[in-house]
């Protein structure tokens, strides 16, 4: 864990460095902080449409009696949409903006599940098909 750590925070901002001086070189330094600054504000407003958008969606589901699984997942990813975003880089700005769409955000949701699954050792109960009726 602590090896991934340490590539996700040293490797990813070299990577990121290296991509927006060559964009320097291609596009010219201002054109370079206006996209930077750019992406960042579009995350910014994104993340906050999307935000309340899952809020609405998690009263929703209160309002209904339900457990909003999806809903806390989804905020919380959101979250990390919109720490990405403002980080100044292009592969950042991707994942976050992948983290924005939601089916991005399910695709995530469901790689999750599936790794708490395995790792904790949950299985899904089958599902059985059947037909039935009450004779009185």
């Amino acid at each position: 864990m602590f090896f991934r750590l340490l590539i996700l925070f040293t490797l990813v901002p070299l990577i990121e460095l290296f991509l927006l001086i060559k964009i320097g070189e291609l596009v010219g330094f201002w054109a370079t902080v206006i996209l930077v600054i750019g992406t960042g504000a579009l995350g910014a407003f994104l993340t906050r449409l999307q935000g309340l958008r899952v809020l609405r969606q998690v009263q929703a589901d209160f309002q209904e009696g339900r457990v909003p699984t999806d809903g806390l997942l989804d905020g919380l990813l959101i979250v990390v949409a919109g720490a990405v975003l403002l980080t100044p880089g292009l592969i950042t700005d991707a994942v976050g903006f992948f983290l924005l769409i939601p089916p991005g955000r399910r695709l995530i949701r469901k790689a999750v599940a599936d790794a708490a699954a395995r790792k904790f050792g949950v299985t899904r109960p089958p599902v059985i098909d059947a037909e039935w009726r009450r004779d009185d």
